[in-house]
């Protein structure tokens, strides 16, 4: 009996396949790091924005700590984010808001969602709701040092100088060269003089 050696071609391709098959199989499937408030690299930032001197450096380690706030834990997040950023640019405030309410539903657990949803309460003067999300993105990330400068320019807005004062120096215990939060803070303590 003739022994069949089959198709070359078709033994080169079970070959590829098989191995193929062995590479994969040793390939983590677990699904990505998540990315905002959670970046593995946050705390060794925020070590360096405690240490920083120079304003310069404040602001360059403050742009990394934001860059990884504004990825969302997936794709979907990270897009809504983009598109809540372009709304917010172009003044596009109850879009903006449509979005951010999308992205909180879905996204509950990601801060910088709160954050972008309080900027925009802010910006359409409704600093009730403002203040509420702020707080629920500090539960989150209590170093957001975005929200806390937030919070400051709500209370003096709404004439809490004492309060503004606090919100910037909590804001400095985590940026303590921040020239913005040093400034802002100065505002709020001359604020706080005429008050008396």
């Amino acid at each position: 009996m003739a022994r069949r050696v089959g198709n070359p071609a078709s033994n080169l391709c079970r070959s590829i396949t098989l191995m193929l098959g062995a590479v994969l199989s040793t390939v983590s499937l677990s699904p990505p790091a998540f990315a905002d408030q959670n970046a593995p690299e946050l705390p060794g930032l925020f070590d360096r924005l405690q240490n920083a001197e120079k304003p310069i450096d404040v602001v360059l380690i403050e742009q990394q700590i934001w860059g990884h706030w504004l990825e969302g834990p997936d794709e979907t997040s990270t897009q809504l984010m983009s598109q809540i950023q372009i709304a917010l640019q172009s003044g596009q405030n109850d879009f903006g808001l449509k979005l951010s309410n999308q992205l909180i539903d879905a996204y509950p657990d990601f801060a910088e969602g709160w954050n972008k949803r309080a900027t925009l309460f802010y910006l359409m003067n409704r600093f009730e709701d403002s203040v509420a999300d702020i707080q629920k993105t500090l539960d989150l990330e209590p170093n957001h040092f975005g929200a806390l400068a937030g919070l400051g320019l709500i209370l003096m807005r709404t004439g809490d100088a004492q309060g503004a004062v606090q919100a910037f120096e909590e804001v400095l215990k985590i940026s303590p060269a921040s020239p913005s939060a040093e400034a802002n803070a100065a505002q709020a303590r001359d604020q706080l003089g005429t008050d008396i």
